[in-house]
């Protein structure tokens, strides 16, 4: 690597990360003040890059007054639909617990990128160079686009106009004073609701500017929004949960340590080599993994302050009445006997062993989730793990599929081991954020190994033996692994280690005053979550005969926090009911039709709206009270009573 290169990558990581800043601003604006972690703010930055390229084309691309009129339309519209977003969904979650906000937000995310589809289609659209701004100068030698030396200084101008709107108005006061006590900003009279507005306008016009910008620079795609969140999620976190600066600083620091990784490309040192810029998929990750292990609330940011008001009430973990468990039993039952019409409905064993392994892993998340209060956005990890341990098992070392099987879990185990190590000692948002970074290391080892894991292609050929080839013999060994496996979860949780977890989720402080080493058993708590995760890995990995990266993919882990939270968080039932009904309803709408996303988009939405405490905890005790009828009913007419 010469100096010439050195510098030039340089410059072109200050351009990435005026955008990347312009994001992770906005972001950070709505978490400071509302408290949501917002997963649609990368939705707005692809619908900002979309309107500029249809903007720009109507006003004339050729004249620089159009370009930069369709830019700033676009931001504008972008605030506009912000702040819709806000007024009609969620201020009608703001009473529900922060975890089904971030549902609210998935569904909208869902929902954007079906419309998106629609209105533009599925190809890539590359949008004109910026009149005026085409050329390139000549740097040391190289040649540097006048357009990317523009962003150099757009970055800084924005973070100036955003300090000095925090500073020198009166809105900026507020937000300031929201970001730090926003109970006491309500107490002073301040309408929250319309100042949430107002902070989620700011902060998409934020998002559809960067993304805006952007398009002289790259084309148009459906995927923008998912692969921007999370690197704006990155950013925020890495920089300190509401703070711009601090934002500014993470953007610029990751963007030219990718930029100094390309222009390193490859070192060999002897007989071995190694590709820096491979390290570009996750660089941003293991940037965010050692800032939060060594400085937990990031660079600029300050630790959390504990809330002024009272956590909403949760229902005691309690064991099952005995009329509801003989209802389970007979729904086990009932399930045991679906190879008998297996006949006659052939594809009903594939999609009940999809959905009991999605019962398990939801199982496995709600465990940390539920009792444990760990929030983990990097779940799938360990059923990534336990799908490529048993492959590897199987392929690799050659052993039977008994064995193959008790590989995958452990390997996860071990994964879970390591990393629960460090996460653990985090709380919130940051414990999330750490899982989600350790997910994406453990996702870009796999996705580069090709000699072990097959890399993008994955591995395949992992059948079971042919005892267990027919669907309906292997659904039933599904079925009896799930069903052991959940009950030993449920046991666990009804345990002296269980209630020692929610001890030390409710009041950490007054565990360790009882002698409770809480990191301790949160630890074990995540290594139990790991393990059984990496069972369903395991299951999931002989049922489709073949895996791939995508196995550890965020995309993945999403879907585990959706069923959790679909489900009810609050509730042992809660992540049986969200898995069925997820699975159920993705695979009904994704063969019905190709806006399937934006259809399970509208369903999620209004069943959060309608059941904020998932649909377990609305309908569990209308189920309670059905089955206890009857027997109540007995034991009135028999003069004792009703049964309590």
């Amino acid at each position: 690597m010469t100096l010439q290169t050195l510098a030039v990558a340089l410059i072109n990581g200050l351009a990435s990360a005026s955008t990347l800043f312009m994001v992770a601003a906005g972001l950070s604006l709505i978490f400071g003040v509302s408290r949501i972690v917002n997963f649609a703010h990368g939705s707005l930055y692809m619908i900002g890059i979309y309107l500029a390229y249809t903007l720009i084309g109507y006003f004339g691309a050729d004249s620089g007054l159009g370009f930069w009129a369709g830019v700033a339309c676009a931001a504008l519209l972008s605030a506009v639909i912000g702040a819709l977003i806000e007024v009609l969904v969620l201020r009608r979650v703001y009473r529900a617990p922060e975890l089904f906000q971030l549902l609210a937000t998935f569904a909208v995310a869902l929902i954007v990128r079906d419309v998106v589809l629609w209105c533009w289609g599925p190809e890539d659209l590359f949008g004109p160079k910026a009149p005026g701004l085409k050329g390139a100068y000549d740097f040391l030698g190289a040649r540097l686009p006048v357009y990317d030396l523009l962003l150099v200084v757009i970055g800084p101008a924005v973070l100036l106009a955003l300090w000095l709107l925090l500073k020198r108005t009166r809105f900026g006061v507020l937000i300031r004073a929201a970001t730090q006590d926003r109970e006491m900003v309500a107490a002073l009279g301040v309408s929250e609701a319309w100042l949430f507005t107002g902070v989620f306008a700011l902060g998409s016009m934020l998002a559809g500017l960067g993304g805006a910008l952007q398009i002289p620079r790259e084309p148009a795609n459906l995927g923008m929004d998912l692969i921007t969140i999370g690197e704006a999620f990155v950013v925020v976190v890495v920089g300190g949960m509401g703070s711009i600066p601090g934002a500014y600083l993470a953007a610029l620091l990751i963007a030219e340590i990718k930029a100094v990784c390309y222009a390193i490309g490859t070192v060999s040192i002897g007989e071995w080599s190694i590709s820096f810029s491979k390290l570009t998929l996750v660089v941003e990750f293991l940037v965010m993994a050692l800032v939060l292990v060594l400085r937990p609330w990031g660079l600029l940011g300050k630790p959390a302050a504990e809330p002024r008001g009272a956590a909403p009430p949760e229902l005691a973990l309690r064991a099952s009445t005995p009329a509801v468990r003989y209802a389970w039993i007979g729904l086990i039952v009932v399930l045991a006997g679906v190879p008998l019409v297996a006949g006659a409905f052939p594809y009903l064993p594939v999609l009940g062993i999809d959905i009991l392994i999605a019962v398990l892993f939801a199982a496995s998340l709600h465990f940390i989730m539920g009792p444990g209060g760990m929030h983990s956005f990097g779940h799938a990890a360990y059923f990534g793990l336990g799908a490529y341990g048993a492959a590897l098992g199987l392929k690799t070392l050659g052993l039977p599929m008994t064995a193959a099987l008790v590989c995958g879990p452990v390997l996860a185990l071990a994964a879970a081991l390591l990393f629960g190590w460090f996460a653990v000692r985090l709380s919130g948002v940051y414990l999330a954020m750490l899982t989600l970074a350790f997910a994406q290391i453990v996702w870009a080892l796999v996705f580069q190994w090709d000699e072990v894991t097959g890399g993008s292609n994955g591995m395949v050929g992992i059948w079971p033996p042919a005892w267990l080839a027919s669907r309906s013999v292997y659904y039933l060994l599904t079925l009896a692994i799930v069903v052991a496996s959940v009950l030993v979860l449920r046991r666990v949780l009804l345990s002296p280690f269980g209630y020692a977890m929610r001890a030390g989720r409710d009041s950490p402080l007054r565990a360790e005053a009882l002698g409770m080493s809480v990191a301790r058993v949160r630890w074990a708590g995540f290594a139990v979550a790991g393990f059984f995760g990496g069972v369903a890995g395991a299951l999931h990995a002989f049922a489709k005969g073949a895996i791939s990266p995508e196995t550890i993919g965020v995309n993945h882990s999403i879907n585990g926090l959706v069923m959790v939270l679909l489900g009810g968080i609050q509730t042992l039932a809660g992540p049986v009911v969200g898995a069925v009904a997820f699975t159920w309803l993705q695979d009904v709408i994704i063969r019905s039709t190709d806006y399937w996303r934006a259809v399970l988009g509208v369903v999620i939405l209004a069943l959060v709206l309608a059941f904020p405490q998932g649909l377990a905890g609305a309908l569990g005790p209308l189920v309670e009270r059905i089955l206890r009828r009857p027997a109540t009913a007995r034991s009135t007419t028999a003069g004792k009573g009703p049964v309590a």
